[in-house]
């Protein structure tokens, strides 16, 4: 068969079948267009999740006669002209319209602000009809039906009515969130209206629109700059996080883009605070030469390349380690909130179930069946006041494992609510004077203006974790020789897994070898772990080397490492502090940065405030 020139309609089915994936893909293509055209107001409709209805009605512009006939026409834009290095629109590619008017039933309506009337065109799978007049506001007003009636095979490929009405509704919440100066209506038979009124330059208020009036209060600011490219936006405390990445989002130069190299540098920016399987809350703005970035990538405009994209990611990672370090320690008001609301669903107000000594009441706190009071004594378990059994420092030694015996020897507490307290809150401290030890595992604290519940294990794992970090930077992380060298047992793959980073390894302190086939010697540990479970330390850390991403960087690795070992290293659930250990536990915390969750993403702490627990009471 001999080479030819394919029909213009299949030329741009083909087209479509990159620019149009589904029908979220057509409006953002058309709202793109319609802010490109400066429009303050964007209207869209749906329906049968955009695959029967999709109309974009815009206050921009508008085209004329002229103009109208040329946009339905492949590659004629008026965006650009000859370079392709100096975009500064959304829409440049002149792909959209004739790609949806292939595989779809397009009409396009449009008048300029000085024109007597409008005009309309259509298109039915590629083929126009003839330009008319047509009454219509300034702007233009998109409207497709019956998408990929065309190709059937695509219709097929489609996902459910929901799902493509969900998938709008990102599309549209992503561009609302880049453009906060323009108003959004989203509506249709398909879904509750969402209507995004404009903030102007109030980034922080339209971000509150999209994703909730809790996400000022649960995040950080971001403002950094490297080598003229500018970072903005907000992002969210590491005990704020989510199932999915869908919280994520980022602008370069204004435009909304998925990018694997952004999200993959949020991560690895988060990387010690989150817990696995959650995802960090993130909306980033970068700035830049258009020159320095490539968003001729794909037909889609999603994937941009910068030209150095080390430069960015670098700026991604320390801008915002730099923040949390600056601002992440704190509680996150939301776990406030859901603490609040889990004690008023288990004890609400004007139930017998509200009374002490009701079932509702947690295990903890019930009666001992004592008929002498509240002063008779709860079964609570409250740590004695005792002289300190171990010297106090700035790097707390007694949450060692090697301290055990001695946290074991402590007196029994008192499980007395009569006894005054020695160390009264101090405004210095923000996290309090340790009050009782619960459960073995809780502290709780009192502050000047309500109390702090503290995660003893998580808080010093944490603890722990930044020592290692700090000493391996310095360079100084001693290890203890082992008296006689532990053998431990592994599979073949994790052993040669481990021999291979023995090196690095030995950076902490853990100096281990082949010890014949399927076993691993371990000879030397880090000294500040104390006497720690080593074979549980070095399994931990097989499967740990297993799950490293090859394209990693040293220093994530590294991290990974340190945070494992603290995990080994830290004071354990069940192990009973006297007051001055408690105290000392909540000092260290508030001198170290990021103490506010533990490395696997848990919070440490949760702060009430005494208006949260007036409610409770219905004091207020």
């Amino acid at each position: 068969m001999r080479i030819h020139q394919l029909p213009e309609t299949l030329i741009n089915q083909i087209a479509a079948g990159e620019v149009i994936e589904r029908p979220a893909s057509v409006v953002k293509e058309l709202v793109e267009n319609a802010i490109d055209a400066g429009a303050s107001r964007v209207e869209i409709a749906t329906a049968g999740g955009g695959k029967a209805l999709i109309r974009v009605i815009d206050d921009g512009r508008g085209m004329d006669a002229e103009d109208l006939q040329l946009a339905v026409r492949r590659h004629c834009t008026s965006k650009i002209d000859q370079r392709l290095d100096d975009i500064r629109t959304l829409g440049f590619r002149g792909e959209a319209l004739p790609s949806i008017g292939s595989v779809a039933r397009l009409t396009l309506r449009s008048r300029p602000a000085d024109a007597a009337h409008a005009n309309e065109i259509s298109l039915a799978g590629g083929v126009p009809s003839p330009l008319k007049p047509a009454a219509a506001n300034k702007g233009t007003t998109v409207e497709v039906r019956d998408l990929f009636f065309a190709t059937p095979a695509r219709l097929k490929f489609l996902k459910s009515d929901r799902a493509e009405t969900a998938a709008i509704t990102e599309v549209v919440r992503r561009i609302a969130i880049a453009f906060p100066s323009v108003r959004f209506t989203l509506s249709g038979p398909d879904r509750s209206t969402l209507d995004l009124a404009a903030t102007g330059e109030d980034r922080l208020a339209r971000i509150g629109q999209v994703l909730g009036a809790e996400f000022a209060a649960n995040t950080i600011a971001l403002d950094a700059m490297r080598e003229e490219i500018e970072l903005t936006g907000h992002i969210g405390l590491p005990t704020w996080n989510k199932a999915n990445s869908l919280s994520q989002y980022a602008f370069v130069n204004g435009r909304p883009v998925q990018d694997k190299q952004i999200l993959s540098a949020i991560r690895a920016a988060y990387s010690d605070t989150l817990p696995r399987g959650r995802y960090p809350v993130a909306v980033l703005w970068i700035t830049l030469d258009p020159a320095l970035v490539d968003v001729n990538v794909h037909p889609a405009k999603a994937d941009v390349r910068f030209r150095d994209p080390g430069l960015v990611r670098g700026l991604l990672v320390g801008a915002i380690r730099q923040a949390l370090l600056a601002g992440g320690d704190q509680a996150s008001p939301s776990a406030r909130a859901d603490l609040v609301r889990a004690f008023s669903s288990t004890s609400p107000a004007g139930s017998d179930q509200s009374l002490p000594g009701s079932s509702s009441m947690p295990p903890a706190f019930h009666r001992d069946g004592n008929s002498a009071g509240l002063a008779g004594g709860w079964t609570g378990q409250w740590a004695a006041a005792q002289s300190p059994s171990w010297p106090l420092d700035g790097a707390a030694p007694g949450f060692g494992e090697a301290s055990q015996a001695e946290f074991e020897a402590a007196a029994a507490p008192s499980g007395r609510f009569d006894k005054a307290p020695e160390t009264e809150p101090d405004a210095r401290h923000p996290l309090g004077a340790a009050r009782a030890q619960v459960h073995e595992n809780y502290i709780l604290s009192q502050t000047s203006d309500g109390m702090v519940i503290v995660d003893q294990h998580a808080a010093h794992e944490r603890l722990v974790f930044e020592r290692l970090k700090t000493a391996l930077r310095e360079g100084s992380v001693a290890s203890q020789i082992l008296l006689l060298p532990e053998i431990i047992d592994l599979p073949e793959d994790d052993c040669d897994r481990l021999a291979e980073r023995a090196g690095e390894l030995a950076g902490f302190g853990l100096v281990l070898e082949r010890f014949g086939p399927g076993a691993i010697a371990v000879r030397e540990t880090p000294a500040m772990l104390g006497e720690t479970d080593v074979t549980g330390l070095v399994r931990d850390l097989a499967d740990e080397i297993t799950e490293w991403d090859s394209t990693g960087g040293l220093q994530e690795r590294l991290e990974a490492v340190a945070s494992t070992m603290a995990c080994h290293g830290s004071v354990r659930s069940g192990r009973r502090l006297t007051r001055e250990e408690m105290d000392a536990l909540l000092r260290e915390m508030e001198r170290t940065p990021g103490s506010g969750q533990c490395n696997h993403g848990r919070p440490t702490y949760i702060e009430l405030k005494l208006s949260d627990i007036e409610k409770l009471f219905s004091r207020r």
